[in-house]
């Protein structure tokens, strides 16, 4: 599937800059790209979250592309990356190692052929690895996993494990309910068109430091 896969997000995904983060490159969905074949061949598709960026993603890669020194030198784990745009964000902010994990195969192809379009190095995985061991690195960036009640949940118990091991984390949401405000410190807002808001319409999201 996967260099079928790959040929379709080249053919009918076109690479655009990100809307206010255009030092970014994606591969991304338009009306007529055709995703419905996807789901048509695949009864395990799911929605296809890694073809357009959301907003929780678009305000951390925008405030880890305004402030380098988060990332430089640090060993970085994108969680749940969609398309690829934190880790790829971190990459070329000066991460000196950028992981990037997702649960669905399509996002784990989108993001292997977006970062390579931006020209950086991530090492991307099909993992779930919020039931295990937090993993070795220095910063965790979560962007928009808290749209599911079991989902938050199971996602902060894993980010409890990861800072009592050591590790930093950045989260960005645009405020959704399920995010765990109460354990969350507001670090920046940026204006951001999210995932299935209507064309050009703007809300605020929030990068949050958990703790």
């Amino acid at each position: 599937m996967t260099s079928d896969l790959e040929a379709f997000i080249h053919d009918r995904l076109p690479l655009e800059a990100v809307p206010g983060v255009p030092e970014v490159r994606l591969h991304r969905a338009g009306p007529r790209s055709g995703l419905v074949r996807l789901a048509e061949a695949d009864p395990d598709f799911g929605s296809p979250y890694w073809a357009r960026p959301w907003g929780g993603g678009l305000a951390l890669a925008r405030h880890v592309l305004d402030h380098p020194e988060i990332v430089a030198g640090q060993s970085v784990l994108d969680l749940g990356a969609g398309s690829g745009l934190v880790a790829i964000a971190a990459a070329l902010a000066g991460a000196a190692e950028v992981r990037a994990v997702d649960i669905d195969p399509y996002a784990v192809t989108a993001t292997r052929l977006n970062a390579a379009a931006n020209g950086v190095a991530v090492e991307v995985a099909r993992s779930d690895i919020t039931g295990g061991d937090p993993p070795e690195v220095d910063l965790m960036l979560v962007g928009d996993l808290f749209y599911d009640p079991d989902l938050a949940e199971r996602v902060e118990r894993f980010l409890q494990r990861c800072l009592t091991a050591g590790i930093v984390v950045l989260i960005g949401d645009p405020f959704r309910t399920f995010l765990p405000t109460e354990r969350l410190r507001v670090v920046a807002e940026y204006p951001v068109a999210d995932y299935g808001d209507p064309h050009g319409a703007a809300r605020a999201a929030g990068v949050f430091a958990f703790f």
